[in-house]
């Protein structure tokens, strides 16, 4: 059997043996959300974690609160832009452990009693484990019942029944993906069978019509050979959240790159990375279960289906120049040079690591032409996220 969670491979290869072969994104959603044995869906082995700096990997609200409060003041600017509405929710997709939400329900509370006094906090989270990670964290702020909730996915919400801010860390990075292959000039998909006790990969005819539309969206022409991903959850996902906003700001926060970089010709493999112990590794059947697995995010894709859902582009930017233009340069004058805490937040802002790697989609919906101080600095030019030319073996 291979090495993993050996119910997990269980069921998996169950599936297969009953339907045959399965495309990646079934293996991947089993992998990381079967309901009973999924990566995400329960606790870690002997109370160990799974995000952190004792976990499989770690996020930027491990590293320091700062990002946290640069979205909160990043939010009370939306709350002075909408009118100051009651309630002003926040809607956060994917809260981890929840410190992002604690740091920002504390700055909240610490620096504007008014906007605090009228902030409703809702989590989407599906999973048991993490639930119970972030009422651990969120203990101090659920004393008030109605201001923190949770619901296990954004179809519960009605029909434009969010006024505020709707915001995610790290999440659509760990969205199911397909993997195709171009092979003689035909895009193929990469689908998952089991045999002789091992997974094994197969390249069949694509499982939908929506991966050849995917591409012709972007204008895309692979080269032979070329492997990568498509992410069509997060598609479904930003038109539900599109759904959900009545007015008010999308903000999401994650590894990706403009579908012109992503599929350009340095990713020729694609981004496919698994995590273990903080060690990462470009084989999914290894630990099948034990360990995380995430791809690039296709930032054009959510930025076009955005705006044909009736969410705006507000701006793109990374992590570094959000930070900046929400004042971070002052926090940093506040502490000792040197010091553990001023290095935390330097990390955050690395160009050569989580500065850049992180970048800032930001959407509007019923605002005109919002002016954001997360935005006052912008790595990129205003066309960065049109759709991609096409890939070629000679470039």
């Amino acid at each position: 059997m291979p090495d993993g969670h050996p119910e997990l491979i269980r069921v998996i290869a169950n599936e297969i043996q009953r339907t045959g072969p399965i495309p990646f994104a079934r293996f991947m959603e089993l992998v990381l959300y079967h309901p009973e044995f999924g990566y995400y869906m329960r606790a870690g082995e002997q109370g160990s974690e799974r995000i952190g700096w004792h976990g499989d990997y770690y996020t930027s609200s491990d590293v320091h609160p700062a990002l946290a409060r640069a979205l909160a003041r990043q939010a009370r600017q939306a709350d002075d832009l909408l009118g100051r509405p009651d309630p002003f929710t926040v809607i956060e997709m994917g809260a981890g452990k929840g410190l992002l939400a604690r740091d920002f329900l504390d700055d909240s509370a610490k620096q504007h009693s008014s906007f605090f006094d009228r902030l409703r906090y809702v989590i989407v989270e599906r999973s048991p484990a993490m639930r119970a990670s972030q009422r651990s964290n969120l203990a101090p702020w659920l004393e008030r019942p109605s201001r923190v909730s949770w619901v296990n996915e954004l179809q519960e919400l009605r029909n434009g029944s969010v006024v505020g801010v709707m915001l995610s860390n790290e999440l659509v990075d760990a969205f199911p993906v397909h993997r195709i292959k171009i092979e003689q000039g035909q895009t193929k998909e990469i689908f998952v069978d089991y045999h002789g006790g091992r997974f094994c990969e197969r390249l069949q005819a694509p499982s939908t019509p929506e991966l050849s539309a995917y591409l012709r969206r972007l204008s895309l022409s692979l080269p032979e050979g070329y492997t990568t991903e498509i992410n069509l959850e997060a598609l479904g996902w930003m038109k539900e959240v599109a759904r959900v906003l009545n007015r008010g700001l999308v903000m999401t926060i994650d590894y990706g790159h403009t579908a012109q970089d992503l599929y350009g010709p340095d990713r020729r493999r694609g981004t496919l990375l698994c995590y273990h112990a903080q060690m990462a590794s470009e084989d999914p059947y290894l630990r099948v279960g034990l360990q995380d697995m995430t791809t690039h995010v296709d930032f054009t894709s959510l930025a076009t289906i955005g705006e044909e859902a009736g969410l705006q582009v507000t701006g793109f930017t990374n992590q570094m120049s959000f930070l900046m233009g929400m004042g971070v340069e002052q926090w940093l004058d506040a502490l000792e040079p040197g010091s553990a805490e001023f290095q935390s937040v330097v990390q955050l802002l690395r160009p050569e690591g989580m500065g850049r790697t992180f970048k800032i989609l930001i959407q509007h919906k019923g605002i005109t032409e919002p002016q954001l101080d997360g935005l006052r600095f912008r790595p990129f030019f205003g066309t960065a996220l049109v759709a991609a030319p096409s890939v070629t073996g000679d470039e």
